[in-house]
């Protein structure tokens, strides 16, 4: 896997690679994940920038070293800031799920001052198009919509959307969500969506709409996704 020296240090970026593999659960908690040599043949790095990067995930307490055995994943849920309740991929990590995230296509889109889009998100929109696939079947079709608030220059580049977690790329760069709102309906899936989730033509699925804010109550990002609950259905998990 090849490593952009322009998005920081290779130790940060190989620890966030392997902390994206723990929380979707390529590294199952308990495992052991690749040996030192193995990750360095992987990366194509020192060993002194793999050790760091294992400190790094250590330190965090997603990992521990055990003589002998190597190093084990102890845990698999993310530190959460939006609330106390897991994230809806937390859940299915935990219940032994594999989910990996596959980008589909990203564009930087230029909205027109007289349309709904430009008073939504300002004279530009980031659009992520996303495939969630668990345990090897497509379950998820996801459709992120960026406002301009949050990206680099106000909308004059793109956010970089090879990412696992998007709230968590955000926060890293200094975006913080406060608050979202979710609506849920059922209804039938367009042609395309049905082909990528391999569904009959016609076939309905749950739909969830989301609208995520920062502290200033600014729409950082709108989201549309489509589950196919006939593969598993949606969890919701609160704290108290």
């Amino acid at each position: 896997m090849s490593l952009k020296r322009k998005q920081g240090p290779l130790y940060q970026q190989i620890q966030k690679i392997l902390k994206d593999r723990i929380l979707h659960g390529v590294y199952p908690l308990g495992s052991i994940i690749p040996s030192e040599p193995q990750l360095e043949k992987e990366f194509g790095v020192s060993k002194m920038t793999v050790r760091g990067a294992v400190q790094e995930l250590a330190q965090e307490g997603y990992v521990q070293k055990k003589s002998g055995v190597g190093t084990i994943v102890m845990r698999n849920t993310a530190h959460q800031k939006l609330s106390k309740g897991k994230r809806f991929t937390e859940l299915l990590v935990e219940a032994g799920h594999k989910l990996e995230k596959k980008l589909l296509v990203t564009s930087l889109v230029t909205n027109d001052p007289r349309t709904e889009e430009y008073s939504r998100y300002g004279p530009y929109c980031q659009r992520i198009e996303r495939l969630y696939i668990l345990d090897g079947q497509p379950y998820i079709h996801l459709v992120h919509f960026l406002a301009a608030a949050a990206l680099p220059g106000g909308g004059a580049a793109e956010m970089d959307a090879d990412f696992q977690s998007l709230y968590d790329s955000l926060e890293e760069n200094d975006i913080v969500l406060e608050s979202f709102r979710d609506r849920f309906f059922v209804e039938p899936a367009p042609p395309e969506v049905c082909l990528l989730l391999n569904l009959p033509p016609g076939t309905h699925v749950l739909k969830r709409l989301r609208n995520s804010y920062d502290a200033e109550g600014r729409l950082i990002e709108h989201s549309i996704g489509c589950y196919n609950t006939e593969l598993h259905h949606y969890l919701v998990s609160y704290d108290t």
